[in-house]
């Protein structure tokens, strides 16, 4: 068992390892999935993940948290860890030769339904310390902290690329000496695409060339 313990209700378990293809229609019309239990692990892991990253780094500001935390928990890195602690061999043992075709982020889904249904079975102090000692050692954390990209940079080395004409602009600047808020605007061949906030120009700069990344499809 993955847990390290025997399950208290293993039918929590079993909806785990249903996805929305092979659900099958309740007699109240509903179709009996993961999806809700994926919902639930969704949250329990971002939770423990974010407590981890807020405490090993206590001088690190929100931004950094937030994108750390993001690269963490996304879909490819889930798969992957899906896969590694055998969720995708328990997967084939209940489909066995049912007809099935999962999306590309299948195992990374199980494995969210999975947390959810060890939530529900033996509580967040459990998942907790499940995410921490089985999940967490097959993250990449200090990889992708030295990897945490620049935005600005993508953009620049974008606008050099395709010879496009980058300016980013002061639109406002709020509250007073001690906190300030700026409001910096990315405009590329005059035209303005994103616009990013921050405690100072730099880090609304970045804030804006990562949504005009999103924006401009540029790869991070």
């Amino acid at each position: 068992m993955i847990t390290g313990r025997k399950p208290l209700n293993l039918s929590v378990y079993r909806l785990a390892l249903t996805p929305a293809g092979l659900g099958e229609e309740s007699h109240k019309g509903f179709r009996i999935s993961n999806e809700r239990l994926e919902f639930l692990g969704d949250a329990v892991l971002g939770a423990v993940i974010a407590e981890h990253l807020f405490k090993k780094y206590p001088y690190r500001d929100e931004g950094f948290l937030t994108e750390t935390r993001s690269k963490l928990v996304n879909r490819e890195t889930l798969n992957d860890i899906g896969i590694k602690i055998g969720l995708k061999k328990t997967l084939e043992l209940v489909i066995e030769s049912r007809q099935f075709t999962g999306n590309k982020s299948l195992y990374g889904d199980v494995l969210e339904a999975f947390l959810g249904a060890v939530y529900l079975d033996r509580g967040y102090h459990f998942s907790k310390k499940l995410i921490l000692q089985r999940i967490l050692i097959h993250m990449d954390l200090e990889g992708m902290i030295t990897t945490v990209s620049n935005y600005k940079s993508k953009i620049i080395e974008w606008s050099q690329k395709e010879s496009k004409q980058v300016e980013y602009r002061v639109l406002q600047i709020h509250g007073n000496q001690r906190f300030k808020e700026f409001v910096v605007e990315l405009v590329v061949n005059g035209e303005a695409i994103a616009q990013g906030k921050g405690p100072n120009k730099k880090k609304a700069e970045q804030e804006a060339s990562k949504h005009a990344c999103e924006i401009l499809h540029i790869s991070i």
